[in-house]
């Protein structure tokens, strides 16, 4: 029997890494890929501080010893001075893969002009893929639903494990032959 895919999710807030704040980001996350993927998978959730040391060691781990073959994290992406996900991203990654971010704002401005302001990137770490999303629930909703078709086919380029889905909630696309 196949071992589930591990997928990390890491919350970036001050607050609700002091437990001040509940964290809807993460269970979001966690709730749509629920729905989504249709192989076996297991969640592997973290929440961190906005402390760019602190995101960068979590992103290592959760690459590099838990074995997380997709790494989706939550905050910390727009332009206040504490949002640091995007360079904590930057700095762990071997190779950023822009067109995460360009169609992650694209698809977020047909709901709020304020997405030009979203700073979300994506990237591989070794045999891991980490994605940035925004912190709202409903943007990573409208944020997945855009980029995951293209997310099992990057998983096997990078020789993660097989991930299939659910067509009627996201169809991967894996090219033929």
């Amino acid at each position: 029997m196949t071992q589930p895919a591990r997928i990390g999710i890491v919350t970036v807030s001050d607050r609700a890494s002091r437990g001040e704040y509940q964290d809807l980001g993460g269970p979001a996350i966690r709730a749509w890929l629920d729905k989504a993927l249709s192989s076996a998978w297991e969640p592997v959730a973290r929440i961190v501080p906005d402390e760019q040391d602190q995101v960068e060691a979590i992103l290592r781990e959760l690459c590099d010893q838990a074995g997380c073959c997709v790494v989706v994290t939550t905050g910390g992406t727009g332009p206040a001075r504490r949002d640091i996900t995007p360079e904590a991203t930057a700095a762990v990654c071997d190779k950023i893969l822009d067109g995460f971010g360009e169609l992650m704002r694209t698809v977020s401005l047909k709901f709020v002009p304020t997405a030009i302001l979203s700073r979300q990137i994506a990237g591989i770490r070794g045999a891991s893929l980490i994605i940035n999303l925004p912190g709202k629930p409903s943007a990573i909703a409208d944020c997945l639903d855009a980029v995951f078709p293209a997310v099992p086919y990057c998983v096997d380029l990078i020789d993660g494990p097989y991930l299939e889905t659910d067509p009627s909630v996201s169809k991967a696309f894996r090219p033929k032959g």
